[in-house]
């Protein structure tokens, strides 16, 4: 084959891959897809999240299962079951799910219960979107160990829980401790007001004065209202 040959046969070889390329495109345009919804979406990705049960949170969630079946599938139209092989409650979108952040709200609802916050308050993270958890361990403030320690999670509980309910009542939050580890149910500024008397009573501060504090952010609040 010469150079005029081979020209020309290149140019042919270049004509017909673009008179097909053109006719592709033509096809891909004349297709015509229906819009994905979000149920179809959500059916066909089969979205599967698990939450751990932790050992103590494994009696309460028996007696509480009613409950949460209800918010689960009747409020939030999502599957649920009970995984004892993996010891973790699963949670995974239906047909029936209308809402595509249904899933993580639900997550957030079972990882709020299974760190020891009460049905009821839990429930609240759906319902309200400016509620939150945060979670720190004394040592993030203070580190202490031993008898010092002890000591000091019983003061931020007081007689009978009484220091705790009163930082609940005057910053409306929940709190939950166990062990070390602290976590706050409530909005944004009620987190950091609650967050901040506990911190103090961690860094040594009289419940007295700490208790004068909360007295004066209650009377804040009412002013508010």
């Amino acid at each position: 084959m010469d150079i005029d040959q081979e020209k020309e046969f290149n140019e042919e070889n270049n004509q017909i891959i673009e008179e097909d390329i053109n006719q592709i495109q033509n096809e891909v345009q004349d297709i015509q897809f229906q819009q994905v919804t979000d149920n179809q979406e959500n059916n066909k990705k089969g979205e599967i999240r698990r939450v751990p049960v932790p050992p103590h949170r494994v009696t309460p969630l028996k007696n509480n299962w009613d409950k949460i079946l209800t918010t689960i599938v009747e409020n939030m139209k999502l599957q649920i079951r009970m995984n004892t092989k993996k010891k973790c409650v699963e949670i995974k979108t239906s047909q029936f799910t209308e809402d595509k952040t249904s899933l993580q709200r639900g997550v957030d609802f079972l990882k709020a219960f299974m760190m020891g916050f009460d049905i009821d308050d839990s429930v609240a993270l759906l319902r309200l979107d400016d509620l939150y958890v945060e979670s720190f361990e004394v040592k993030d403030v203070k580190t202490l160990h031993g008898d010092h320690l002890s000591r000091c999670i019983g003061r931020i509980s007081g007689e009978k829980g009484k220091t705790k309910f009163a930082i609940e009542n005057a910053t409306r939050t929940r709190i939950v401790l166990a062990d070390q580890r602290i976590h706050i149910l409530g909005s944004y500024s009620n987190i950091k007001a609650a967050r901040d008397a506990i911190c103090a009573l961690i860094l040594g501060s009289p419940p007295g004065k700490v208790y004068s504090q909360l007295k004066s952010l209650c009377r804040k609040y009412v002013e508010k209202s």
